[in-house]
C-alpha cells in the first residue's frame, strides 16, 4: 500500500535523493531551476508517497511563478522510484495535488514536460507562455485549475515576487 501524503521539512533531503536518482546529472542546470532558486515549494501541494515501510516510493512539488501579471504554479519536477515505475503512481501524485491546487484556490499549472504524458491529465500546449531560455516551447503545457484560468494569461515566465 502507498501513502499519499503532503511533503514536510523533514522529507527534504530524501526527495533531492530522489531525483538525484531519477534524473540525469545537471538537472538543476535547467531554466525552470532559476525559477526555483530560493523560492520555498508551495505549502501543502507538494506531496511524498511511501510504501508500507515508510520508504520513499514517489514526490511531486510546485512552486510558485508569474506569467506576466498573474500567479501561476510550476509543477515539477514529479519522480517515482524505479522499484515503483509502472505501477501508476506518477499519475496519482499528479491528479491527488492538482485536485489539492484547485481546492487550494490557484487557477492555473504549467510545466515543462513530454505532451504525450502530461496531455493524460488535460495539459496542453501553452501559446503566448514563455519559459526562460533554452526551454523549448512545445514542452511548456498548461493546465486551467478553474474555469478560463488561462484565457488572456501570457507573457513570460518569471520568478515568484509574492502574490496578485
Amino acid at each position: 500500500m502507498i501513502e499519499l501524503k503532503p511533503e514536510t521539512p523533514e522529507d527534504w533531503w530524501e526527495v533531492e535523493a530522489l531525483y538525484d536518482l531519477c534524473f540525469a546529472p545537471g538537472r538543476e542546470a535547467l531554466s525552470s531551476y532559476r525559477l526555483r532558486d530560493d523560492i520555498p515549494p508551495v505549502p501543502g501541494l507538494s506531496r511524498v508517497a511511501r510504501d508500507a515501510d515508510g520508504i520513499l516510493a514517489g514526490a511531486i512539488r510546485f512552486w510558485p511563478v508569474r506569467v506576466g501579471a498573474h500567479a501561476a504554479l510550476l509543477l515539477g519536477p514529479v519522480a517515482v522510484h524505479p522499484t515503483h515505475q509502472g505501477e501508476g503512481l506518477g499519475g496519482a501524485l499528479i491528479r491527488d495535488s492538482l485536485a489539492a491546487a484547485a481546492e487550494s484556490g490557484w487557477h492555473r499549472v504549467m510545466l515543462v514536460g513530454d505532451a504525450p504524458y502530461y496531455g493524460r491529465f488535460g495539459f496542453a500546449r501553452l501559446s503566448g507562455v514563455e519559459m526562460p531560455p533554452p526551454t523549448n516551447p512545445e514542452r511548456v503545457l498548461g493546465l486551467a485549475l478553474s474555469e478560463n484560468g488561462w484565457r488572456d494569461v501570457a507573457g513570460n515566465v518569471m520568478r515568484w515576487a509574492g502574490p496578485d
